[in-house]
C-alpha cells in the first residue's frame, strides 16, 4: 500500500506538503482521523488517548485537532492537549495538524500578522508536546485579516522550521488562488462527503492542477452515510455537534434514506460498512484526497480507517457515482459560509 501510493502520488505530480506529505507515510497511506470537539458529554481523558494510539498502532499517522476543540467550543486547547500525551512518545512517526482563527484586533495587538500567528502556534506546540507542527491551518478567513498576510506569516514559520507546510480550511478557489500565489499550500480541509459535493466543481480540480492535498472533514456526513442515525436517533442536548446539521434534521434524514439504502446494498457486495463504503468511494475518485473522519469511539475509529481496505473496481465505482447522482440531497452546509 505505501509504495502503491506514493507512486500514484508522484505520478500525478502531487506534491502537497513539502519535502513530503505525510499523509503518504503508512500502510493506512491515505487514512487519518480528526479529534475534533468530541461529542456528547466530556470524555474520559483515557479512554480518549487509547484511542488514539489505537489508531496509531493500526497505521494511522494523521492526527487532526485545532485549539479551539474543547467540550462545548469553550476554551482554548483541551484536545491538542490529549493529542501531546497520547503521541509524545512517537512523535517522530506521526503527523500532526492543528488550526488556528485569527482576529484583526489580534494582528494590532501583536504588531504583525506574521507575530500574531506565531504567538497562536507556540501555544499550539506546548500543547501538543512538539517543537514543530507538521500542517497548521487558518481554521476560517472570517477574522478581517488579508489571507495574502496569513500566507507570507505561514511562509516565514516554514523557514522558521516551525511548520511543515500550512493549509485552509472552508474555502473557495478564489481565496485559495490568492494564497497559493503567496506561498504554495499544502492542503484544503473543507466539508465533503457524498451529501457535500461542492468542491467537485472548481476546488478539487484546482488543488488536482496545483500539488495541493484534499483532506475532507465531516466524509461520513456526521454518521448519517453509517446508516445508524434513524429518525428516531436522540443526540445529546449539549456539546453534541450534530443538532445542527441539516442533513440530520428529521426531515432531511428521511429524504436522505435513499442515499443510505444505496450504501448499504454496496456494503453488503463488498462485505463492508456503509461508512466504509462512503470513504472508498473518494480514495477511488480522487488521487490527492486523505479524508479525517472524526469518532469518540474506538471501535468506530478502527471501523473508518480499515476502509482503505475496500477497494471499488472501476465498474462498482461508476455503478455507484451514477446511482449517487440520481439522488436528491436533504440538507446542505457547503463550504461558503
Amino acid at each position: 500500500m505505501k509504495s502503491e501510493t506514493c507512486r500514484l502520488n508522484h505520478s500525478a505530480g502531487f506534491v502537497p506538503m513539502p519535502p513530503c506529505m505525510p499523509f503518504f507515510k503508512s500502510s493506512k497511506a491515505r487514512a487519518g482521523i480528526s479529534v475534533p470537539h468530541l461529542y456528547e458529554q466530556r470524555i474520559r481523558e483515557q479512554y480518549s488517548i487509547e484511542a488514539i494510539q489505537n489508531a496509531y498502532r493500526h497505521g494511522c499517522t494523521l492526527f487532526d485537532t485545532a485549539e479551539i476543540y474543547s467540550p462545548n467550543l469553550a476554551g482554548i486547547g483541551h484536545n491538542e492537549r490529549i493529542v501531546g500525551k497520547a503521541m509524545k512518545d512517537v512523535r517522530k512517526g506521526v503527523a500532526l495538524a492543528t488550526k488556528l482563527f485569527l482576529d484583526s484586533w489580534e494582528v494590532r495587538s501583536e504588531g504583525s500578522v506574521y507575530r500574531a500567528v506565531r504567538r497562536h502556534l507556540e501555544d499550539s506546540m506546548d500543547r501538543l508536546q512538539t517543537d514543530m507542527v507538521d500542517l497548521y491551518y487558518l481554521h476560517r478567513t472570517s477574522g478581517g485579516v488579508r489571507i495574502e498576510d496569513v500566507a507570507e506569516a505561514m511562509g516565514l514559520l516554514i523557514e522558521d522550521g516551525l511548520i511543515r507546510g500550512w493549509g485552509l480550511s472552508q474555502v473557495d478557489v478564489d481565496i485559495i488562488d490568492r494564497a497559493q500565489n503567496v506561498t504554495p499550500l499544502s492542503a484544503i480541509q473543507n466539508i465533503y462527503s457524498m451529501v457535500e459535493r461542492d468542491m467537485e466543481k472548481a476546488v478539487i480540480p484546482y488543488c488536482m492542477e496545483h500539488g495541493i492535498g484534499v483532506v475532507p472533514f465531516s466524509p461520513i456526513a456526521s454518521g448519517l452515510l453509517s446508516g445508524k442515525i434513524t429518525t428516531e436517533t436522540k443526540f445529546e442536548l449539549h456539546d453534541d455537534v450534530r443538532n445542527w446539521v441539516p442533513q440530520l434534521q428529521k426531515a432531511n434524514i428521511a429524504g436522505n434514506q435513499p442515499i443510505i439504502d444505496l450504501l448499504k446494498e454496496y456494503a453488503d457486495m463488498k462485505n463492508a460498512t456503509s461508512a466504509q463504503i462512503s470513504l472508498a468511494w473518494m480514495l477511488h475518485k480522487y488521487p490527492n484526497v486523505v479524508p479525517i473522519p472524526g469518532s469518540k469511539n474506538k471501535e468506530r475509529i478502527i471501523e473508518n480507517l480499515d476502509a482503505s481496505k475496500v477497494e471499488l473496481t472501476e465498474e462498482e465505482f461508476h455503478s455507484l457515482e451514477e446511482a449517487l447522482n440520481k439522488c436528491r440531497v436533504y440538507g446542505h452546509r457547503g463550504f461558503n459560509r
